[in-house]
């Protein structure tokens, strides 16, 4: 008898039906859901979010690199006021249309009970909403209004590196890690998720500092800062001249830094860098990751995101896992 492997996971308190969420800047509700059905997905990650609208960064900020990409985007947002007013009562509709009218929910990829794709009681597909800001007192504005919305999570950025202040100055400093999160952890109540720089000598040193400050999980990684040439030219690609490497070059290295993280906290770390397919989410789990995020992938096929669910359901299946718990104790 087919069983299939139970993909729910517990984090920060909350079931996810599945471990796989998208990485933030790389999802849009609208664009996104007119291509795979993003409710499948354990929880969805929104762009970044600050707390007036910010501009982004002068054009050309993409650019493709062999193994990857890199991006200057510059965290280009509406504020949050319009992200209230509009993004999370859009992805919330969209969640609630897919339910049945008995209160479930057509699902697949999250079974356990060796029932095949139908109907289910799965929860509800979390929204995390990703926070950012160019000081400590814009981070906890943006916090503190989104304690009455929707977004079950708040994911804090101090890791872009294509901004010109903040962000990027907090995620390389133990210390400024430290006051930042400890600001925002005072001014919510809603489970928090730091999101760590690979731009750092120690990883674990900052992610230390996070979680001594009160973050409930870590995400990492994010891009890491590069840049291209045009030779032709004579001139950097992007405007910004450096940019943010991400795809499946920067793989290994984010399988390395979640591996030691796993070891140095206590606290649950969502993976991301180079998830192309479920075997590679697979191995995420297996350096120590609770979940995973897709990014870089979905922008080369927008149907990425579930896809990879499928396929790491698959493999489960094929190796003989009964859960992501026996994933993440592969390696014993």
């Amino acid at each position: 008898m087919y069983k299939r492997p139970d993909m729910s996971v517990e984090l920060c308190g909350l079931r996810w039906k599945n471990p796989v969420t998208t990485a933030s800047g790389t999802f849009s509700a609208r664009d996104s859901g007119g291509y795979y059905d993003f409710s499948r997905l354990g929880a969805v990650t929104t762009k970044g979010v600050s707390a007036e609208a910010w501009r982004g960064n002068p054009v050309p900020r993409i650019a493709e690199s062999w193994g990857g990409m890199l991006n200057a985007v510059g965290l280009e947002n509406p504020g949050v006021e319009a992200y209230i007013k509009e993004e999370i009562p859009y992805i919330k509709h969209y969640i609630n249309e897919r339910l049945m009218p008995g209160g479930e929910r057509m699902c697949a990829n999250t079974g356990g009970d060796g029932s095949e794709a139908g109907t289910c009681a799965a929860p509800e597909t979390l929204i995390i909403a990703n926070i950012v800001g160019k000081h400590v007192d814009e981070y906890r504005a943006v916090a503190e209004r989104l304690n009455e919305t929707d977004a079950d999570m708040l994911e804090m950025n101090i890791s872009c590196p294509n901004i010109k202040a903040g962000g990027l100055s907090f995620g390389t400093d133990a210390r400024l890690a430290a006051e930042v999160t400890a600001a925002v952890r005072a001014a919510t109540a809603k489970p928090l998720i730091v999101k760590l720089t690979p731009n750092v000598t120690d990883i674990c040193e900052i992610a230390k500092a996070a979680e001594d400050a009160g973050a409930d999980a870590v995400s990492l990684i994010n891009t890491l800062l590069g840049m291209r040439i045009d030779a032709k030219k004579r001139m950097p690609t992007l405007a910004n001249i450096t940019g943010g490497l991400s795809g499946p070059a920067i793989k290994p290295i984010a399988l390395r830094m979640v591996y030691q993280t796993a070891r140095a906290v206590n606290i649950p770390i969502i993976g991301m860098g180079g998830i192309m397919t479920g075997e590679d989410a697979a191995e995420f789990f297996m350096a120590g990751a609770s979940a995973v995020a897709v990014g870089t992938a979905a922008l080369i096929c927008p149907t990425a995101p579930t896809d990879i669910l499928s396929e790491l359901e698959e493999f489960m299946q094929s190796n003989g896992f009964a859960d992501i718990g026996a994933l993440r104790t592969a390696l014993g």
